[in-house]
């Protein structure tokens, strides 16, 4: 099933002067995994961050091309040998071009900002206008080239990132059908956990949070309509931050919902998120949504980097998820005892949401599912390979891998859906902001006065099993995706050699107090340990 096209780089000449931080790495070694590291431990960017990076290039100890070439090496020895991560789906096949043209830019002095040179891997459902197809990890789509960049595709390479590739996925962002694999498709096949090389990455940003976590890249873009950032960016011991609806645009994105859909970035520390979000904010046209962000939006979120961010907070704590996992349950409450350590005042809460808020969100989706893929599939031109949601269904029961393990419900429910114009639609829509918004989040926020809420994101991850499908155990991602609020997880512990994460979220616009906790939390804990990509032993 792999479809990847690899370069192989020409092996550099100049390693020196090479920042390793090597007393983050140790990882928890417990049998009865045994680990498959090797070289991967001396790879010369292991957890290098985007200052750090940057600072080689104005210092003259690594191009950009170099840089390039490294990560590259690393794709092939570690995603497409070695563990076999299956992370990547596609190779950017003018990646060392456009690394020499930044090359070039530098050595003018010429920089666009902070991202100028950072090798970055997006989700295959976001639109590139190049040589590489867009996908969503079908098969329907296995040759589909869009006839223009998404926006959030043109302000990376505004900003002067490498796109190295795509990430694989869940398939059509996990909303296909019933008892799917997180991290399958039918194109791209199943991607690992680099933990431990059995569990499931979670999805559908599967291949982001995984290319991140092993250091494939040093950032990811990734989308989500619910828990699509953060649960992978929590199962692969990563940060992932989940904007406001409205604050990054979806032009050119693969859609299920335009009224929760949202792209994000994931990275391994909070400092690179937020300076990657500050490069995808803006207002574009092509997104109405984006239009409630003008003169919320930041183009830098650095200033709230705070290592006191947490004193004076007054954080609600959602109880809900808990008395599932007792050993997330000592993680969460170690990390509630930190932040009042800290100086913030912690008040718990048993419910956030209003009742049935859920169920409406789902019809919400399969409208606007329907919608949305019809739209997309004109936006691709007369040479579209699928043209409506009825041909895509119909692809799919021809296809003889694309059903094997999970059906294609999801997609079916949405084909019998009506328009928008649809007074079920409108109601559904009504009652789900009405739920998770004046009864939800802002009701709760304002009762007691608070600054953000936080939960835990989810369990360990669970063995990958495709006849049975995903074993999601608990989480907390609903109440601000529903809402369209913010989220941002980041890891608060261990349970064995598998990460846990911690989500903050809140109102909307409020990313800045979210990255000022949630930096504090990490500066103080530094839970993040780079994977060593564990095989069980059998028994």
């Amino acid at each position: 099933m792999n479809r990847i096209k690899l370069l192989k780089p020409a092996k550099l000449k100049k390693l020196a002067g090479v920042i390793i931080m090597t007393g983050l790495f140790a990882a928890c070694v417990n049998e009865p995994h045994r680990d498959q590291v090797t070289d991967s431990d001396a790879f010369p960017l292991l957890e290098m961050e985007i200052q750090d990076l940057r600072k080689a290039y104005d210092e003259r100890i690594y191009t950009i091309t170099e840089v390039t070439e490294l990560y590259l090496e690393r794709i092939e020895e570690i995603d497409k040998n070695g563990p076999g991560l299956n992370a990547v789906i596609t190779l950017n096949p003018d990646a060392l071009v456009i690394a020499a043209e930044l090359d070039d830019e530098l050595q003018e002095g010429k920089s666009r900002g902070p991202l100028h040179g950072i090798p970055v891997i997006i989700k295959d459902n976001i639109d590139t206008h190049d040589k590489m197809p867009t996908t969503a990890g079908s098969r329907a789509l296995a040759e589909s080239y869009p006839l223009m960049d998404s926006y959030v595709v043109q302000k990376l390479r505004e900003a002067g990132a490498v796109i190295l590739g795509k990430a694989n996925l869940s398939e059509w962002a996990n909303f296909r059908g019933e008892l799917s694999s997180s991290g399958w498709s039918g194109l791209g096949g199943q991607t690992k956990n680099p933990y431990v090389l059995d569990r499931n990455p979670c999805g559908s940003s599967s291949g982001s949070g995984v290319a991140v976590s092993a250091n494939l890249c040093m950032l990811a873009i990734g989308t989500e309509t619910n828990g699509s950032i953060v649960c992978p960016s929590h199962a692969n011991g990563i940060v992932g931050l989940k904007p406001t609806v409205g604050l990054v645009s979806r032009s050119g994105i693969i859609p299920i919902s335009h009224s929760l859909d949202i792209a994000g970035p994931m990275g391994r520390t909070v400092s690179d998120v937020a300076i990657a979000l500050g490069a995808l904010t803006g207002i574009d046209p092509e997104d109405e949504h984006t239009l409630l962000s003008d003169g919320k939006y930041l183009t830098d979120y650095a200033p709230y980097l705070k290592e006191d961010g947490l004193e004076g907070k007054r954080i609600g704590f959602f109880t809900a998820p808990m008395g599932r996992n007792f050993k997330v349950d000592s993680l969460m409450r170690e990390a509630v005892a930190f932040m009042e350590s800290q100086g913030a005042e912690i008040i718990e809460l048993d419910q956030i949401s209003a009742p049935g808020t859920g169920n409406h969100a789902f019809q919400v989706m399969l409208f606007e599912y329907k919608y949305g893929l019809n739209k997309y599939f004109e936006s691709l031109g007369p040479d579209a390979p699928v043209k409506s949601l009825e041909e895509l269904i119909a692809f799919n029961k021809a296809d003889s891998i694309t059903l094997r393990y999970f059906n294609q419900a999801y997609l079916e429910m949405a084909q019998e859906k009506d328009g928008l114009d649809s007074q079920e639609y409108i109601d559904a829509l009504e009652a789900m902001h009405r739920g998770a918004r004046d009864n939800g989040i802002d009701k709760v926020m304002d009762e007691h006065k608070l600054d953000a809420i936080i939960a835990p994101t989810g369990s360990p991850a669970w063995k990958t099993d495709w006849i049975n499908g995903d074993s999601f155990q608990l989480g907390s991602s609903s109440p601000a995706a529903h809402a369209g609020y913010p989220n941002i997880t980041l890891p608060m512990g261990f349970v064995e050699e598998l990460p846990v994460g911690m989500s903050v979220f809140g109102r909307a616009w409020s990313e800045p107090v979210l990255l000022e906790i949630a930096y504090a939390f990490e500066q103080g804990t530094l839970h993040r340990k780079a994977p060593r990509f564990s095989t069980p032993e059998m028994p």
